[in-house]
This record gives C-alpha cells, sequence and structure tokens, in this order.
C-alpha cells in the first residue's frame, strides 16, 4: 500500500519536512538491518483522537533496542510527547505512526559501535492491513520463525522483519492473505506481522513468547480483554492441525488490529464466517479505541487534532 506523505517527521528532537528526512547509502542500517522500530495506530474519537497504548509500544522500542545495544538518547516521556508533538503538526488523524531507531553513518563493517544513533518518527493515514473483509484466507508458511538464541524475537529489529517478508511474498504468491509460521520445534508460532489466537470449545488459546514470538501490545490488549470479559485464556504451544478443528482463529496486531481468519491451507474455519469470541473482542477492542467504551484500562493519549470522519465500531 503506498505511503501517503505528510508535512513533518521528528527527527531527532527536531520537526523536519518529511523530504528531507534523508539517510546515507552507506548507514550502518543499510547494510546490516540494524533498527528498531514500532508501529503504532492513533484513533478517530468522538471528540477528537487518541494514540492508542502510546507508552507501552515505546517502552517496547526501548527494550528492542537494549537488546541490541543501542543506547537511546531520549526517555520514555521524551519519545511520548515525541509521538504527540508530531501527530498535531501534522494534523492527520486516524493515523498510522512509525517510530524508528537506527545506526546511520559512521563506518563500515559489521560492529556498529562508531555509528551513530538516529530516531526518526513519522505518521501517515493507513487503514485496513490484512485483505478481506469478512474474513482472511491464510496458509502455513514453509518458513519458520527465528529458533531461540540466533536473532531475538523480542526485539521488534528491522532485520527480524527479512524473515518476514520470506512468509509474506510466499502466502502472497499462492494467492494467500498471510501466512502463519512454526517454529524451529514445529509448534505455531505467529503470522509474519500479527500474534495468533485460537477458539475451541470456549477456551481462548495463544502461543506463548517462547515460540519465538513478538510480544505484541494488542495481544495483551485482548488478553486483558478476555479476561476482563470472563474468558477461559491459555498461554501454551499449539500443534498446527489445532487450526484445521479450531471452531475461530484470529490475528491480532497494531495493524491487522483484530483479524478474523477464514480459512488456513484452504480449510474452511468452522462455517469460514467469524465467531461469536472474535466478534466479542473485536468489539470490545474497536470500542474502547475509537472512544465509544469507557478507557477502563487508560490506554488512550489524547491528541489535539480534528477528525472529520464519523466514528463507528
Amino acid at each position: 500500500m503506498p505511503i501517503q506523505p505528510t508535512s513533518k517527521i521528528w527527527h531527532n528532537g527536531n520537526l523536519i519536512p518529511w523530504d528531507k528526512a534523508q539517510i546515507h547509502v552507506m548507514s550502518h542500517v543499510v547494510h546490516y538491518g540494524s533498527s528498531v522500530f514500532e508501529g503504532i495506530r492513533c484513533y478517530a474519537q468522538p471528540q477528537g483522537a487518541a494514540v492508542f497504548r502510546l507508552p507501552e509500544h515505546m517502552q517496547r522500542l526501548i527494550d528492542s533496542a537494549k537488546i541490541y545495544r543501542m543506547t537511546l538518547p531520549y526517555s520514555l516521556d521524551q519519545l511520548s510527547s515525541a509521538v504527540v508533538e508530531l501527530i498535531e503538526a501534522n494534523g492527520i488523524a486516524p493515523c498510522y505512526v512509525r517510530p524508528i531507531a537506527l545506526r546511520g553513518y559512521g563506518e563500515v563493517g559489521v560492529n556498529p559501535k562508531n555509528s551513530p544513533i538516529e530516531v526518526y518518527i513519522a505518521n501517515y493515514p493507513w487503514g485496513k492491513y490484512v485483505a478481506g473483509d469478512d474474513g482472511a484466507d491464510v496458509c502455513i508458511s514453509s518458513w519458520n520463525r527465528l529458533a531461540p538464541n540466533t536473532m531475538p524475537s523480542l526485539a521488534k529489529a528491522g532485520a527480524n522483519y527479512m524473515n518476514s517478508q520470506l512468509i509474506r511474498m510466499e502466502a502472497d504468491i499462492n494467492g494467500y492473505a498471510e501466512g502463519i509460521a512454526l517454529d524451529v520445534n514445529g509448534y505455531l508460532s505467529e503470522g509474519s506481522g500479527e500474534n495468533l489466537f485460537i477458539v475451541r470449545n470456549g477456551v481462548i488459546y495463544t502461543t506463548p513468547l517462547a515460540n519465538s514470538v513478538l510480544a505484541g501490545i494488542t495481544r495483551d490488549s485482548v488478553l486483558t480483554l478476555a479476561r476482563h470479559l470472563g474468558l477461559s485464556v491459555v498461554e501454551q504451544a499449539l500443534p498446527r492441525e489445532l487450526l484445521y478443528i479450531a471452531d475461530e482463529v484470529f490475528f491480532t496486531g497494531t495493524a491487522a488490529e483484530v483479524t478474523p481468519i477464514r480459512s488456513v491451507d484452504r480449510i474452511p474455519v468452522a462455517d469460514g464466517n467469524p465467531g461469536p469470541i472474535t466478534k466479542q473482542l473485536a468489539d470490545e477492542f474497536f470500542g474502547i479505541a475509537n472512544g465509544l467504551k469507557p478507557d477502563r484500562f487508560g490506554w488512550l493519549t489524547p491528541v489535539n487534532v480534528s477528525v472529520e470522519q464519523t466514528v463507528s465500531v
């Protein structure tokens, strides 16, 4: 999906023109994938707009950087304030927000220690991520997720997403909306950019972090909502074949939000329609995100932007 440029990008504490946000071709990140990033959504509200779980996203950015020995020169509060400043400066909501910290122009070589840390934040309009209005048709990928102690799955790092690209491209070439990867032991892991949930006999299952999954912010939100609603939740290693006999399957993620899965490997999930638990959780999630239900968990950070579109679940 094409990027829609906005007016400003935040760079190392300053707002600069969109077209001036450039790096040198010999920057360390270009050659070695040395970046960490986030994906955040700002949702329209009845009385304006709000960023969903902003501090949690920026804390994960800081955590990802720490794992890769990247010392960010900004605090959690400074990074969170920068997001609000940028959204208000560009005056666009709803929108997607992309903070990224990268190793810039310094030295050539694998060791990144003398390459400077650059921090950018962009925001732009972005809609639905996973195709399929009534549910996505997905497949099991031939590519596994990263093996433990090779590349850290808890870090949302640019280099990790080369694996995601292989999963997504293979799915697309074969006519699927998305691919689901297994871990190194053959258990279910996650999609190329989404966490995975399965419902069977009224119980919600999801794969644990040990199965090479990212600690998704939306994943955590859905787990919190499910427990608040009194639903049974189990985090455990899951076999591939459980997808074929599931009552419901859905993805979660900042980009994917809550996306029902209609079929896996061309085997329909139940009757192929979004199930009642998926719909209940999606209703709660979008209700809070869009300001139509109380923000009982303190997940929203208001921004001063006028929103012209009608807000609905």
